[in-house]
């Protein structure tokens, strides 16, 4: 089904109030078509303006042709900014009227039982071995504050959190997931309304460290670090890879940086001239 942009809708509006407009102010496909069904005329040689010949065939005309009973609540309800699909169907039978974000959010994981509450009620939050939780109401999702946000850059990492443990033995952690990254907003929304501390794993390279200081650092503050392993720079030189350090370039002032140990890897990643990719940490069975 054809749907009207909003600002025709408005111009509509005034027409069906009975009001003349410049039709320059509304030159669309839509209103050209209401001129050629002699609902709407155009008059005037040099300034042409637009009027209605016929309110109750224009009524009826949006009613059949655009399924739009009520032009007044259909522009209103293109002006939200919370409106669901429910409301587009409602006011022009059509749900893709436009676009709407109905699947917001973001994944979380963890290998050990937390306690939360989203929606005011209780979630308990411990998803097998292979599952993950999605949290779509955000805004309402609270968990304990000696919980730590530990983010993770990559997919694999995330899926196998259980063959990391060992690197997150002093703190208790809930697992986000950068991806799907169009997510990402969502999960910085929610970052910002909590008071828990932010750890970055990703992958350490300059890449890595980039996405850091640009999508948390530069949001979260203080209460964001990157988290860089005690065995890193054995790891570095096993297991580095010499192409992540030459076509990745450093687009972040390192003099701004304030986190011991990030400086640290920075330094060995010069050091060694290689990247290390996070899926290393995944401890192999």
């Amino acid at each position: 089904m054809t749907k009207i942009p909003l600002h025709i809708a408005e111009k509509l509006l005034l027409l069906q109030q009975g009001e003349t407009i410049s039709a320059s102010s509304a030159k669309h496909a839509v209103i050209d078509e209401f001129v050629d069904e002699n609902i709407v005329q155009r008059t005037g040689r040099v300034q042409k303006s637009l009027s209605v010949l016929n309110n109750d065939r224009l009524k009826v005309y949006l009613k059949n042709k655009f399924g739009i009973n009520d032009l007044e609540k259909y522009i209103e309800t293109l002006k939200r900014t919370d409106v669901k699909r429910t409301d587009l169907t409602e006011v022009s039978s059509n749900s893709k009227l436009k676009k709407v974000r109905t699947f917001k959010g973001f994944l979380i994981n963890s290998y050990s039982p937390i306690q939360a509450k989203i929606n005011g009620n209780s979630l308990f939050i411990n998803p097998e071995v292979g599952t993950f939780t999605f949290i779509s109401d955000y805004e309402t999702f609270e968990i304990p504050s000696n919980i730590t946000i530990v983010g993770i850059e990559n997919p694999e990492n995330f899926r196998y959190i259980e063959k990391q443990k060992y690197l997150f033995e002093n703190i208790k952690a809930l697992f986000i997931s950068r991806y799907p990254q169009n997510q990402n907003k969502d999960l910085i929304k929610w970052l910002q309304s909590i008071q828990n501390p932010y750890l970055h794993f990703g992958d350490l390279d300059f890449a890595g460290i980039s996405i850091y200081l640009n999508e948390f650092k530069k949001y979260l503050g203080d209460r964001a670090t990157f988290f860089v392993p005690s065995d890193t720079e054995e790891l570095l030189e096993r297991y580095g890879n010499r192409e992540l350090y030459d076509n990745q370039k450093s687009n972040f002032s390192i003099e701004e940086i304030e986190e011991i140990k990030l400086n640290h890897l920075i330094t060995m990643i010069h050091e060694y001239k290689r990247g290390l990719e996070q899926e290393v940490f995944i401890k192999c069975e």
